[in-house]
């Protein structure tokens, strides 16, 4: 019977867990025999017992043992995949193109590793797309630090003292995300407009009753409905006529990312001090090199007087629904590859193909078999 191995996350501050008990149950229903290392799902607010009634065992000792599948949200340390057998499929959020000595190490193990975020954006590939789900956390989240830490109302309110205007908020990139954020906004009573590279985005942003800001600039549509990356002078351009927009917000969410790249600069240190006292900048791209200038991922930035807060694994900050979320993704893509009971990789299969590192010692994967490339270049 196929073993399939659920480790706790080292990673730190990272509080999710790769399989939660119900999804657990689907694998142990497919044949899979399921076992979570004890305590794996503690800072997500899932117990041991409520794996172990839904038919996993729960194991204190080395749980990548014997391990023929492992499921992880972010990949285990290089020791322990090291004891990983030849063969052994990794799922997860992997970060192929950030983790090079990671990916050398699957390589050398000659483990089949797959990473969540290549997963194609093909429609039968919709229920395994972690990327999305985890966006739409991110993006409640990042609405809900901004109403925390704004000094005003986000709702209008009508008083005998008086009437108090909505917050005015804007969001640019109008992804996942993006748009979880507006439809957050929009809840709490805030004023809500949005702007995004690609012209499609203008429907779903006015279908939840926001703003779509339209600038004199062409639209930057990319493969997979992701937005492209820009040249520095429509960079440059699409600040300048942000610039009155940012300076009018009470607070201001950035969600833009463009797949394996450093996130684009959108809005500049001068842009956020024209915004005014009290105001909030929350930067969801922050882990990723941030689309606002002096953002640092998990910290509080003041620039004046207006409060900037980088997103460090945003997602991690409401581990119960991420996980619940996530696991759907991951167990997905695992029954995709499975059958009676065992794992069989197709990779005349564009899931399969599309989202795998490495397999049988190679790098499959060819931006991350470039990278390694390069770096070994590099160093020589």
């Amino acid at each position: 019977m196929t073993r399939v191995a659920v480790p706790a996350e080292t990673r730190p501050g990272e509080r999710r867990v790769a399989l939660v008990p119900d999804v657990a149950a689907r694998l142990v229903a497919a044949g899979l025999d399921v076992v979570v290392e004890s305590g794996a799902g503690r800072a997500a607010y899932v117990a041991d017992d409520d794996f172990r009634a839904a038919g996993a065992e729960v194991v204190d000792g080395d749980v990548l043992k014997g391990a023929d599948v492992v499921l992880c949200v972010q990949s285990p340390s290089g020791d322990r995949v090291a004891g990983l057998a030849p063969g052994t499929v990794l799922i997860g959020l992997l970060a192929p193109g950030g983790q090079l000595p990671q990916v050398r190490g699957w390589r050398d193990a000659r483990i089949s590793a797959f990473a969540l975020e290549l997963v194609p954006r093909i429609s039968r590939a919709q229920s395994m797309d972690a990327l999305s789900s985890q966006a739409l956390v991110a993006g409640y989240q990042a609405m809900l630090v901004a109403a925390y830490r704004l000094p005003r109302f986000f709702p209008l309110f009508m008083t005998a003292a008086g009437t108090v205007p909505p917050a005015s908020v804007l969001v640019l990139g109008a992804g996942v995300a993006g748009l979880q954020a507006i439809a957050t906004a929009r809840r709490l009573g805030a004023r809500v407009a949005a702007y995004d590279v690609r012209a499609a985005s203008g429907e779903e942003v006015r279908s939840l009753g926001a703003t779509f800001v339209e600038l004199d600039l062409d639209v930057l549509e990319g493969a997979g409905g992701y937005a492209r990356e820009m040249t520095e002078e429509r960079a440059r351009r699409q600040r300048e006529l942000l610039a009155p927009h940012v300076a009018a917000a009470d607070v201001l969410v950035t969600t833009a990312a463009v797949p394996g790249r450093r996130a684009p600069l959108l809005v500049t240190a001068d842009m956020v001090a024209a915004m005014r006292p009290g105001s909030v900048v929350v930067d969801l791209a922050a882990d990723s090199g941030g689309n606002v200038q002096g953002s640092q991922p998990g910290e509080d930035v003041q620039v004046g007087e207006v409060t900037v807060w980088g997103g460090r694994n945003v997602p991690s900050e409401m581990p119960a629904h991420a996980s619940a979320l996530y696991a759907r993704n991951v167990a997905n893509l695992l029954l995709h590859m499975t059958a009676e009971g065992a794992v069989r990789l197709d990779f005349t299969d564009e899931i399969v193909a599309g989202c795998c590192v490495t397999h049988g010692g190679e790098v499959r994967h060819a931006p991350t078999r470039a990278a390694l490339q390069t770096a070994l270049e590099v160093g020589g």
